[in-house]
């Protein structure tokens, strides 16, 4: 008898990654058996990361969650027994119908990007907390401060076309490190440099992109802003300007160069670090260099002036009219682009209309949340797609909040995460290969869909499923509650816009992907057009002005710096900065062996000078440490990273490295000054030997 022939299935890449692939699945007597990226699809053009390309690896790990599972120790020990769905779902409705009871806000989702899925993370799960009546969640821990600084500037997440870049003749990587977050991406910023561009990697280590640029400038931690600042200020006074491009594109430069005029590069120079020479350089290339480009991305927001910087940098390409050329201008984010209709996915009108007033947590602080909120305070927590012990700040407090025994917590999840340990009732999850979902992306400008190429393993359950299930429990009966992922699916671009045509289920089903209606090459903002209230780059953002924040670019200095902060830079000197580990993709893959022993655990990257005064030898185990808590990683002592500055590749399970704690056992709970955002990559520590 001959075998069925194998079957292709086109899937989507779940992962918080600009690059969102196109995949294809092929699969044999009901098993997945290769993945490799579409060849078809012309960002992914047929490769995946050394991550995704063992993403079999994830499917059918021995760590899978296969059965739900009641707790039967004590919170964080992570001991349970299995029970079936039914008692899973009967327990939930039960809790959150005697806590809705009450006050239903006293119920809290926590999500983010564990899959970056519009199906399965932004559309049944928000339609029935809604109706609910819980409280919101402010998702902020990534991005919410650049994004609003670049929102103040340019309007909207729209720049620079990724497969337009090869024209550039000057980039600046600002901030990133497109070689690990944004592989695809660095494909074109490499045929740049072929053509004969000059890469220039701003970043406070010497990063896997920063070795492979022509010039590296390592400013500390947090000083984006000011350098940003420095160039503007150059770029004016030596009238490195399109004053055309000014005139008819930009709204309040003769306020920018008065609030510039004193922050010359004598000025950022001891902020920064760097010379006055080199900022002075560095602002009359990207004057002089045409098209040039500023690929900028999160890493420099999770300061405390991190949405300011952004804003900052935003501000330059409309100063020299780079945005005119398709290969100039600057990218952050395409996101925009994308016409999705959040209001149709997650239905906010299912609040209940004679509720309380709504009220909103920010997930950033989620431990101060769990012990500090009240009326009322949260009784009951419902995680799903994010691991908040491991990855949000302050980690001693937020295992603290999770810890409380009055709190019922919910966890639907695809592994044991830290998080999971606290769980009072665990769900098991299905992965991207186990169902349907629609793809935007953030890092180029073609949507892509995902197809179930397998039956779930075990009793795991998708997101919709299990909100179709408890909607039923909670005897909610709003036809909304309950669509297929297909319809679901359907409604995830707004009818009628133009960039959506040919981004249709029919479309999408055929070939798995489709590339928004945009002009080939798109240069967004070469005739202006800025999506911003005046239609214009604002210098000067009424944005701002309505929120009572500073109008214009300005310096918002670190929180925690030797310059912002001598006193406690007295006490500890070391700025940590915690970059994602190549290996890892936020605390996805650490817990697969393959993975952590790619990364061989948790490092702390020292400069020779700051070791030998430690007395600390390469190798050696590390205590990093501040007066929030602490973490050990082994010592590589490198000239990578700049003298005063110490970096740990993150973001490690705490229950798998080692000592118990991560490298957000020392992080801050403070915020950025605008969007409510985490200040990861503001924080100083001192180094010992362990």
């Amino acid at each position: 008898m001959s075998k069925a022939p194998h079957a292709v299935v086109r899937a989507a890449c779940p992962h918080d990654c600009p690059d969102t692939c196109a995949m294809e699945v092929t699969v044999a007597e009901g098993r997945a058996v290769k993945i490799r990226g579409a060849s078809d699809m012309p960002f992914t053009n047929g490769t995946l990361c050394t991550k995704v390309a063992h993403y079999l690896d994830r499917v059918y790990s021995d760590q899978r969650l296969r059965y739900p599972m009641k707790r039967v120790g004590r919170k964080g020990e992570g001991r349970f027994e299995r029970i079936s769905w039914d008692e899973a779902l009967d327990t939930i409705a039960a809790k959150f119908r005697a806590i809705a009871a009450d006050d239903p806000r006293a119920i809290l989702p926590y999500s983010y990007a564990g899959t970056m899925g519009l199906v399965q993370g932004e559309s049944l799960d928000r339609r029935f907390f809604h109706r609910l009546g819980a409280s919101l969640l402010d998702r902020t821990i990534c991005a919410s401060a650049g994004a609003l600084g670049w929102k103040a500037t340019v309007g909207a997440s729209i720049g620079t076309d990724p497969e337009a870049v090869a024209g550039a003749r000057l980039i600046l990587i600002w901030g990133g490190n497109p070689v690990v977050s944004n592989l695809h991406g660095w494909r074109h910023l490499q045929e740049a440099r072929r053509r004969g561009a000059k890469l220039v990697c701003i970043d406070p280590r010497r990063s896997e992109t920063a070795a492979k640029c022509d010039v590296h400038l390592a400013p500390w931690p947090g000083t984006d802003g000011a350098l940003a600042l420095a160039m503007m200020q150059v770029l004016i006074v030596d009238d490195l300007l399109d004053h055309d491009y000014i005139a008819r594109h930009t709204v309040g430069f003769a306020a920018l160069a008065g609030r510039v005029r004193a922050c010359t590069p004598e000025w950022a120079a001891p902020l920064t670090g760097l010379s006055a020479d080199t900022i002075r350089s560095l602002a009359r290339e990207y004057g002089t260099a045409s098209p040039a480009l500023i690929r900028l991305n999160y890493g420099l927001n999770r300061c405390a002036g991190g949405g300011m910087a952004v804003r900052n940098i935003a501000c330059l390409p409309a100063l020299t009219g780079a945005w005119r050329h398709a290969a100039g201008g600057a990218l952050l984010s395409t996101s925009g682009n994308f016409p999705i209709d959040h209001k149709a996915l997650q239905r906010p009108d299912l609040y209940p209309r004679d509720a309380r007033p709504p009220r909103t947590i920010n997930m950033a602080f989620i431990g101060d949340a769990l012990l500090e909120t009240r009326d009322p305070p949260i009784r009951a927590l419902y995680v799903y797609n994010s691991n908040p012990v491991a990855v949000a700040p302050d980690s001693n407090r937020v295992k603290a909040g999770f810890a409380r025994e009055d709190l019922f917590c919910v966890v639907h999840e695809l592994f044991q995460t830290d998080t999971a340990d606290y769980a009072d009732i665990l769900l098991p999850a299905t992965s991207q290969l186990e169902h349907r979902d629609v793809h935007g992306t953030y890092g180029h400008l073609y949507a892509v869909a995902n197809y179930p190429a397998i039956e779930p393993l075990g009793e795991a359950k998708p997101n919709t499923e299990v909100f179709r299930l408890l909607a039923a429990r909670m005897g909610f009966t709003e036809p909304a509650l309950f669509e297929s992922d297909d319809e679901l699916a359907a409604a995830a671009f707004r009818p009628g816009d133009q960039r959506a045509l040919g981004v249709t289920p029919a479309r999408l089903a055929e070939r798995g992907w489709a590339r928004l209606n945009l002009p080939q090459p798109f240069a967004p903002f070469a005739e202006g057009g800025f999506p911003t209230p005046s239609g214009r780059c604002e210098f000067h953002s009424g944005l701002l002005a309505r929120m009572g924040l500073d109008p214009l670019p300005a310096w918002h200095p670190p929180a925690e710096s030797p310059v912002s902060n001598p006193v406690l830079a007295a006490r500890y000197p070391l700025a940590l900065i915690t970059p994602p580990a190549r290996n890892f993709l936020n605390t996805s893959f650490a817990n697969l062996p393959r993975f952590r022993d790619g990364e061989g655990g948790p490092k702390l990257q020292i400069h020779p000078e700051d070791a030998a005064a430690r007395g600390i030898a390469d190798g050696e185990r590390l205590r990093i440490h501040n007066d929030r808590g602490e973490f050990h990683a082994r010592a590589v002592v490198t000239t990578d990273v700049r003298r005063g500055v110490v970096v740990s590749p993150s973001v490690w399970w705490q229950k798998l490295s080692g000592d118990g704690n991560n490298a957000n056992a020392v992080t801050s709970s403070a915020s950025t000054d605008m969007g409510g955002g985490p200040i990861f990559y503001d924080c100083l520590v001192e180094v010992a030997r362990a």
